[in-house]
């Protein structure tokens, strides 16, 4: 049985935060999910290591990835169309299944 409370709980208080531009702060809240509280406080539950010391460094190294990864704009996707080829290949294929569907059916005689 474990006698030593060794689990950490790190706050970061994302909504108020001076150092967090708005853009990294709605990127941050979305990445949060469950983790984020009504008020806007992330929490970061660790208890990974049996040491607190271990727990507060992997509470800490947690928060700072997941701030880098809000960080990180992401790539504005670019619309593009099916290729010739890859429609004719759709449609080959639809074509193809019809024809095994209409095998199944029965035959009137």
């Amino acid at each position: 049985m474990n006698k030593l409370a060794t689990a950490v709980q790190l706050r970061f208080d994302a909504r108020r935060s001076p150092s967090l531009p708005d853009d990294v702060r709605l990127r941050l809240e979305r990445l949060a999910g469950k983790r984020l509280s009504e008020d806007g406080i992330l929490i970061i539950d660790a208890h990974r290591y049996r040491t607190q010391e271990h727990n507060r460094q992997d509470a800490i190294g947690r928060l700072v990835a997941l701030i880098r990864r809000a960080t990180e704009k992401p790539k504005p996707r670019k619309k593009t169309r099916p290729t010739a080829e890859s429609r004719q290949k759709r449609l080959d294929e639809k074509r193809r299944r019809g024809e095994i569907k209409s095998l199944r059916r029965k035959v009137d005689e």
